[in-house]
């Protein structure tokens, strides 16, 4: 029962951090064609920071702790499979944050990316949830 409790926690904690790592993005999307100082470009570091700060941070760090945990008492830590997707969770890893230095340069009015950069960007996690996905289930 413990196992199924820590799996369904950790299914929780990945949706969250991929919802933030999907969102935030998209945030920046529209905060990059925002001018510095305005209402809403004050309103986007807001919600930037909260998203970072209070979901996906707690988020990312509950993902690792159970899937680790997880991995272990299963004894699939050492299997092929699972070594890939640790390799493409540490890309999501590394997503999270670059977005968080992200939040930081526009707290501090430093960005210096288009929208259409934060456009491709965006597809980044996309693309490394599918593959962990398709691990997971899959198991090759």
């Amino acid at each position: 029962m413990l196992y199924l409790v820590l799996k369904a926690l950790h299914i929780v904690a990945v949706i969250s951090w991929m919802a933030g790592l999907l969102y935030l993005p998209r945030l920046f999307v529209y905060h990059s064609t925002k001018e510095k100082g305005s209402d809403a470009s004050e309103t986007f570091k807001v919600m930037e920071r909260r998203l970072m700060k209070a979901i996906m941070t707690p988020a990312m760090i509950v993902s690792w702790g159970l899937g680790l945990w997880l991995a272990f008492e299963l004894g699939v830590y050492a299997d092929g499979w699972f070594l890939a997707k640790i390799v493409l969770v540490i890309g999501l890893t590394a997503c999270h944050f670059l977005f968080a230095r992200w939040v930081r340069d526009f707290a501090e009015d430093r960005n210096r990316l288009s929208s259409r950069a934060f456009r491709f960007l965006n597809e980044v996690p996309t693309l490394l949830m599918i593959g962990i996905v398709f691990l997971v289930v899959l198991k090759p």
